[in-house]
């Protein structure tokens, strides 16, 4: 299939995609380089205990260092339990990540038509995120496509009809001072769950469980519940991330058009509304 990707297109992914993991699979004492930004001093990050209550900073993720199971395409390496919905949804996508159709041929929301990718598939993007804090929110910002996710942390709870929104709707608390969980609903039914086409329903729930086990490595752990697509929770394989140097400061990536080229997708755009 790759032999039909159109030129223009798989050399422009290439060109950011190649250099990016290559940077995520280095140890954290290589990050000598940043962002967009030009800081003031240039430091690596300092080895020590987990902080308190505290996840800030910009995290990049790396690969497990047991070398287990690692997908860029989906959750696990066993395939979901699906519904009878779910299974109708799944039959419907026509991903490009798994290898299961050409660039030109895909349906998948996030390349022809630049939707977000949405909670959890947010996680998949190889770009880093950070965390930052105010009075009422824990708040991520990722590099991809200007994302801007808020998780309050002031005690609320989710409203009992919530609005669809890309990101869903985020409440968080720590369990202890090196725990924190964060459950998300409300997640717009227009985005997949991972790159491979699962897809769901707007009663999907997803808990992560972020454990920051010292300075400068936190883990992630996922859990989807879905009980019109997912016949059973999905639990993701842990995600691992690493704490950037403090003089990194996140980029831009921009769905709209730093590295992709939408004219590749205008006969499948014109056939789908036919």
């Amino acid at each position: 299939m790759a032999n039909r990707t159109p030129k223009s297109l798989g050399s422009a992914i290439r060109r950011i995609a190649v250099p990016a993991m290559a940077a995520l699979l280095l140890p954290a004492a290589s990050l000598a380089q940043y962002g967009t930004g030009q800081p003031v001093e240039v430091g690596e990050q300092r080895e020590g205990p987990a902080p308190v209550r505290d996840l800030s900073g910009v995290w990049s993720r790396v690969r497990a260092p047991d070398g287990g199971f690692h997908s860029n395409a989906t959750w696990t390496e066993e395939p979901p339990v699906l519904t009878e919905l779910g299974q109708e949804l799944y039959s419907q996508s026509r991903n490009s990540n798994a290898g299961g159709f050409a660039l030109s041929e895909t349906n998948d929301p996030v390349l022809t038509r630049c939707y977000p990718p949405g909670v959890p598939r947010v996680w998949f993007h190889p770009y880093p995120f950070e965390v930052v804090y105010t009075a009422r929110e824990m708040i991520m910002l990722y590099e991809y496509d200007h994302i801007i996710r808020r998780v309050y942390i002031d005690g609320r709870k989710h409203p009992e009809d919530p609005v669809a929104l890309w990101q869903g709707h985020s409440i968080g608390h720590w369990e202890d001072d090196t725990t924190f969980v964060i459950s998300t609903v409300g997640i717009d039914e227009r985005t997949w769950i991972d790159r491979s086409g699962y897809q769901h329903s707007d009663e999907l729930r997803v808990t992560e469980v972020f454990r920051r086990i010292d300075n400068r490595t936190l883990l992630l752990d996922i859990t989807m519940e879905d009980p019109k697509a997912l016949a059973e929770p999905w639990v993701a394989e842990t995600l691992h991330y690493r704490l950037a140097p403090p003089s990194w400061e996140l980029s831009e990536i921009s769905c709209s058009g730093d590295y992709l080229d939408f004219s590749s997708f205008e006969s499948f755009l014109e056939n789908e509304t036919d």
